[in-house]
């Protein structure tokens, strides 16, 4: 998975519990040893040295703040899309990391708004909402409410 701070792309690779994040030559050990959603406060371990992280949104952006410094968010990867012209375009949504569904707020055939949530995940004492690329309509449900799942896995389809 490659997420974007402001103009700096991280590669994050999954390593038992921890991930290892890699940025040009450079790579760290980076383990979460708590999360508390409700503050979007993040306690981390990198490469020995324990760090928290705040993380906000407004729905459509999302920043991390770490010792002071603010930097916008933006992930490459948990959402894919396909379609060319004269084609619907679909959102194949994936799970950014293994963890276990804890609802499903939609069924197949239903209608959906861009940023509506379709799915919650628990990941690491996080929950995770995986929501509407775009306005369209749930082509797929791929999970149920209770199954464990793996990182990148498909978890629903839309198309508009």
């Amino acid at each position: 998975m490659k997420i974007t701070f402001d103009n700096t792309t991280l590669e994050l690779k999954p390593n038992g519990k921890n991930y290892e994040v890699a940025l040009g030559d450079k790579t760290a050990t980076v383990e979460l040893l708590r999360a508390d959603a409700e503050r979007g406060k993040l306690d981390l371990l990198i490469d020995g040295e324990r760090v928290t992280a705040y993380v906000s949104s407004d729905g459509a952006k999302r920043w991390v703040t770490i010792n002071g410094r603010t930097s916008l968010l933006t992930k490459q990867s948990g959402t894919r899309r396909s379609g060319g012209a004269g084609q619907a375009s679909t959102g194949a949504l994936t799970a950014p990391m293994p963890g276990q569904v804890r609802a499903v707020n939609v069924s197949e055939g239903e209608a959906v708004t861009k940023g509506q949530t379709l799915l919650v995940l628990e990941a690491m004492k996080m929950e995770i909402r995986i929501q509407a690329p775009m306005d369209g309509v749930v082509k797929s449900l791929a999970v149920k409410q209770g199954q464990t799942v793996e990182r990148e896995q498909i978890l629903v389809m839309v198309e508009n």
